[in-house]
């Protein structure tokens, strides 16, 4: 179980910083949300966040510690652009076999066709991925990230770009969350306030409930920050390489 921790993080200096500074915690169950403006802000939230690029301000720990390798080799970054996003007029089934090949596993036909019939997506096999319906192309890369060899963590950049409703996608994002994937989901302030609504829709696992009569104090795994905010407790109980 990994925990993300963006502590304060930022580049560049307020008016106009190329990131402002932004704070978020993501855990296992609990996915972490980052709002950013601007067309190049989500991408160097993804960047930091991902322990591929240093902040001027702050910083990123991995379950507690300063240590931007281990960050890399833990998360991997998910449709960020102009960094780890398919090309708009690559096929689903051109980019499984791709990314079946950068982890290391048989990219024949038929292991090709088998990952696209279990994800559900057989009929899209030869459709561009910029034609698809959004929660199918961000299902398709988060679950190819998923493949790749020590990979517990998602970085997921400007899904709402895409077009479709933030629940659309976001039940994905859910649905990974529910696994014990650690998830930070960097996002437009619009698409974060309704994504911030959905995590109460994320159950927590019976082990992370205290038992009653006890008393819980607030860590990492029991918090959300956005935008550098204070913590807030969660209600009641989420080219493709990098």
């Amino acid at each position: 179980m990994t925990t993300l921790e963006i502590d304060h993080a930022g580049i560049g200096e307020e008016p106009g910083a190329a990131l402002p500074v932004v704070s978020a915690v993501a855990g296992p169950h609990r996915p972490g949300i980052v709002a950013v403006e601007t067309e190049q802000a989500p991408v160097l939230a993804s960047l930091v966040a991902g322990g591929r690029m240093k902040p001027e301000t702050g910083r990123v720990l991995v379950d507690g510690h300063d240590d931007p390798a281990a960050v890399r080799r833990a998360f991997a970054l998910v449709d960020t652009p102009g960094i780890a996003e398919p090309f708009p007029v690559m096929t689903l089934r051109r980019i499984v076999r791709e990314e079946l090949a950068f982890a290391g596993r048989r990219p024949s036909r038929e292991h090709v066709d088998t990952v696209l019939d279990e994800l559900g997506m057989t009929a899209y096999a030869d459709t561009h991925v910029q034609r698809v319906p959004t929660d199918v192309r961000v299902r398709l890369l988060v679950e190819l990230a998923l493949l790749r060899d020590g990979v517990t963590g998602l970085v997921i950049t400007s899904p709402e770009r895409h077009g479709g409703s933030v629940e659309g996608w976001f039940a994905v994002v859910r649905d990974v969350a529910m696994r014990g994937v650690t998830v930070l989901l960097v996002t437009s302030k619009a698409a974060a306030a309704t994504a911030e609504r959905l995590l109460a829709t994320i159950p927590v696992p019976t082990e992370d409930v205290p038992a009653e009569g006890t008393t819980e104090t607030d860590g990492p795994d029991d918090v959300t920050r956005t935008d550098g905010g204070e913590p807030s407790l969660q209600s009641d109980h989420m080219e493709t390489r990098s």
